[in-house]
């Protein structure tokens, strides 16, 4: 497979898996505002189990594995500093992916950890990870 093919494939995954950890966090603002409302709890955590596991997961894999395919075919990007950046980024985003997972099973099991406005202010990590990682990897500022 070319080098062409495996990056538009990572980039898909990406976005498939930003897609998920953007919403997910969006989702859990409305299972604490509406927990003493059993419906929509029970909604809300089919939702939340079905994005998790349906869209942020593949999101994750194969963004993994068409980025280390990449890397295969071009290790230089391992020693140059732009990649440095961006793979701190990522690796918090996959820290945040699987404290989403953590919040998720803790909601699903009835605890409440975060209040609304914790849930609204960590829906944002995501997005602030995905411009350092475009920057970095699209401008190359090192």
């Amino acid at each position: 497979m070319s080098y062409l093919w495996l990056r538009a494939l990572h980039v898909i995954f990406v976005m498939s898996w930003f897609a998920g950890l953007v919403y997910i966090f969006r989702l859990f603002v409305y299972h604490v505002e509406n927990r003493d409302k059993p419906d929509a709890t029970t909604m809300l955590i089919t939702m939340e189990r079905r994005l998790y596991r349906a869209i942020c997961w593949p999101g994750f894999v194969g963004s993994a594995l068409f980025g280390v395919w990449m890397l295969v075919l071009v290790p230089g990007h391992l020693s140059q500093g732009w990649f440095h950046v961006k793979a701190t980024a990522l690796i918090g985003l996959i820290g945040y992916h699987f404290y989403c997972g953590h919040i998720r099973r803790r909601m699903a099991a009835g605890e409440y950890p975060l209040t609304s406005k914790q849930c609204r202010m960590l829906n944002e990590v995501p997005t602030v990870l995905m411009m350092i990682i475009v920057i970095f990897v699209v401008v190359k500022p090192f």
